[in-house]
């Protein structure tokens, strides 16, 4: 399992923007955008890797994983 699969991904519509927002939570700040929910997602998960890789490169601790979390749950109780 790469380490990127511990942190959560959220692909979602911004009607603001009028296009899909990708974020992670707990790991990135910003993220990334695009007319296209799976290419913003595959770019999520390139920067996610990205992200990951310079951590380690500074030999910096990675942040606390965000999956398992029961993040589903708790989106639900705010919607």
């Amino acid at each position: 399992m790469k380490d990127s699969a511990r942190y959560v991904k959220i692909v979602e519509w911004s009607e603001e923007d009028r296009c899909f927002i990708g974020s992670a939570p707990g790991l990135i700040w910003g993220g990334c955008h695009g007319d296209d929910e799976k290419a913003v997602f595959e770019e999520l998960c390139r920067i996610v890797d990205e992200a990951i890789q310079i951590y380690l490169e500074d030999g910096k601790p990675l942040p606390n994983p965000t999956c398992g979390r029961d993040f589903v749950n708790k989106l639900q109780s705010v919607a």
